[in-house]
């Protein structure tokens, strides 16, 4: 439950691997979040990020990339000794990747120990509850005409029926 709304997640883990790049357009569109997942003893994987980042954008193809919802995570907490890739560091990229419209969190986990992964997944899903309300009240919709003819054809003739 995510603000008395009952929520289904559906996962698709890619581990960025490139293998899953073809299968991108089938997979990511229809998105309503994305979680960017980086090792934090890892230099490599948090370089990576920002193709991560685009990749998704150019097959899910959202309709405002701007207020898209982003969570980005920092995993491997457990392995503090060997981190190597600065808490600031992250929670900078995801300020100046923010759009307009939201920021992009930025939180630290551990799958091994499952430190903050359900709170994590619970922030993905209440960004995307609040994006889908938010494109809601951006909807257009006209008012309605009736299409049926209650008065029937008075002339007599003409028309089809």
């Amino acid at each position: 439950m995510v603000d008395d709304k009952l929520v289904t997640l559906q996962i698709w883990d890619t581990a960025g691997q490139e293998r899953f790049q073809s299968l991108g357009v089938a997979f990511y569109r229809g998105a309503d979040a994305c979680i960017l997942v980086y090792d934090i003893t890892n230099p490599r994987s948090f370089e990576q990020l920002e193709s991560w980042r685009q990749e998704f954008l150019v097959q899910a193809n959202p309709p405002d990339e701007d207020s898209f919802p982003f969570v980005v995570l920092g995993n491997k907490v457990d392995k503090e000794s060997e981190r190597r890739v600065n808490k600031n560091k992250a929670a900078q990229w995801c300020k100046a990747k923010s759009g307009t419209a939201n920021p992009i969190p930025h939180m630290e986990t551990s799958a091994k120990e499952a430190v903050k992964v359900e709170a994590a997944f619970v922030e993905a899903a209440k960004l995307a509850l609040e994006n889908d309300r938010n494109q809601q009240e951006d909807i257009f919709i006209p008012e309605t005409i009736t299409l049926n003819n209650t008065q029937g054809n008075k002339g007599g003739s003409g028309g089809c029926c």
